[in-house]
């Protein structure tokens, strides 16, 4: 689904090989917009569709390592899984979450550093909304951007892993990586 050079608003596009699978990346002027699991080429058209629409921008993707808009987010993205880094800086585009969802995930951001948890129940009233674990549940499936937004980190009050739109193995793997649960045996 490439395209010629955009002439107004417009996103940059990739894929990403990683230790989870492969990450669909996109990017705006703005900064990051989207991070997606398990990405492939069969997806595509109707992923980067989405934005397109959504964001009412043409969509670029650069032949890999020309990347620009990109090109920090894959730097970062390769430390964290490398064990290098410890908290993204990069800049966000919020533009697909709003209203409660984006209270959520920035009180997230800010409040849940590398290598820790928060309960679904914590962070509601982190956000300023006491009993509302299963709202934080939806924001957290509505997270335009895994990883560098954490919510592989959000786990049940309880002490369960709680559910993963990446899948529950990859959110294992995530705080594995993160020290937080113990490598897999296999």
């Amino acid at each position: 689904m490439d395209t010629p050079e955009p002439r107004g608003p417009h996103l940059e596009w990739t894929f990403v090989d990683s230790d989870i699978g492969p990450l669909l990346l996109a990017a705006t002027p703005e900064g990051l917009v989207r991070v997606e699991f398990h990405a492939g080429p069969d997806r595509a058209e109707k992923m980067i569709g989405a934005l397109i629409s959504r964001l009412g921008a043409d969509a670029l993707r650069p032949p890999p390592g020309e990347e620009v808009l990109l090109a920090e987010p894959i730097r970062q993205l390769t430390a964290y899984f490398a064990g290098g880094l410890r908290r993204f800086e990069l800049p966000l585009d919020w533009r697909l979450s709003s209203g409660f969802n984006r209270k959520v995930l920035l009180e997230l951001d800010r409040s849940v550093p590398y290598g820790t948890v928060v309960g679904y129940g914590e962070l509601a009233a982190r956000a300023g909304a006491p009993g509302a674990a299963q709202a934080v549940g939806n924001a957290m499936g509505s997270n335009p951007l895994p990883l560098v937004v954490a919510c592989h980190r959000v786990v049940e009050n309880d002490g369960g892993i709680g559910g993963f739109g990446g899948g529950v193995e990859t959110k294992r793997r995530l705080l594995a990586l993160e020290g937080v649960l113990p490598e897999p045996l296999f």
